[in-house]
């Protein structure tokens, strides 16, 4: 289960005038709107997709929040050669066109075993100097 936070910012202006000898008067504003979602992605028969390989991984469908499509990347065997199929890995991706998308979020591996062994990777406790992940283009992960 993945949680996703995503902030705009739209930008937007406006402006007055009077009379050709009447300074013109500008406003803008920047408004930044926070987006909640979430998306549950299972896998049923998880110790089957071991052994599929490192770097091979099983894709969720596409989901939307806050505009965008995303999709979660789980590779049972690890996405590198230094993970040695000891470990898995699991991506959140921009699956839509877009740039300088920012977002939090959280990760949730479910324990199925009945041990209630969860594994949970979260950002929503970044500092907020860090701020958000930016995901410059399509097929970002994190």
């Amino acid at each position: 289960m993945g949680k996703l936070h995503r902030e705009t910012s739209k930008p937007s202006s406006s402006s007055t005038s009077s009379s050709s000898s009447s300074p013109q008067t500008t406003t803008s504003s920047s408004i930044t709107q926070t987006v909640n979602g979430s998306h549950q992605f299972k896998i049923k028969g998880y110790s089957l997709s071991k052994g599929l390989g490192i770097g091979k991984y099983i894709a969720s469908d596409s989901f939307m929040v806050g505009g965008y499509l995303w999709a979660v990347y789980f590779y049972p065997d690890g996405k590198s050669g230094e993970d040695n199929s000891n470990y898995v890995s699991l991506f959140i991706a921009l699956a839509s066109e877009g740039t300088d998308v920012r977002a939090l979020f959280e990760l949730t591996l479910l324990d199925q075993s009945g041990k209630e062994r969860h594994k949970v990777h979260t950002h929503f406790g970044r500092a907020l100097e860090s701020g958000p992940y930016s995901l410059k283009y399509r097929g970002s992960m994190w």
